[in-house]
């Protein structure tokens, strides 16, 4: 299945993306765009931005992109490898995750996976490797 903005609210419902409060903003076959607010639910104890929630938005982000370009294929994209780098902290307001693919190949695609906050300051900085797998 192919998710797009209008999809979004009902694939998302009851899963990680929904309980973290990520939100379409954008996307095109190459570059994806979601938010994320800073809050109660995406801070560690400390009042920063959890490090797991950064990740989780990133890998969302990659694996929408992923699954939009092999679902008309009758396929489908699961994380295989994400990494991340947490650059600078926060502690409120609003991250927005930038996907980007930099390679896809038959059977694997990585996206690369910038999250800046409202200055366009780097927060995140990940790579997640999608392997593409049958639909079953």
């Amino acid at each position: 299945m192919v998710v797009h903005k209008d999809n979004w609210k009902e694939v998302s419902a009851g899963t990680l993306g929904e309980a973290l409060g990520i939100e379409w903003v954008s996307a095109t076959d190459d570059k994806i765009i979601f938010t994320m607010p800073v809050g109660p639910n995406t801070r560690q104890p400390m009042g920063l931005l959890h490090g797991g929630a950064s990740v989780a938005l990133a890998e969302t982000v990659a694996s929408i992109g992923g699954v939009n370009k092999v679902a008309p294929l009758g396929k489908t994209a699961v994380g295989l490898e994400i990494n991340a780098n947490h650059i600078r902290s926060k502690r409120d307001g609003m991250v927005t995750a930038i996907g980007s693919l930099i390679h896809e190949g038959r059977t694997t695609m990585i996206w690369e996976v910038k999250i800046v906050d409202e200055s366009d300051k780097l927060i995140c900085i990940s790579r997640c490797t999608l392997a593409i797998v049958d639909v079953r």
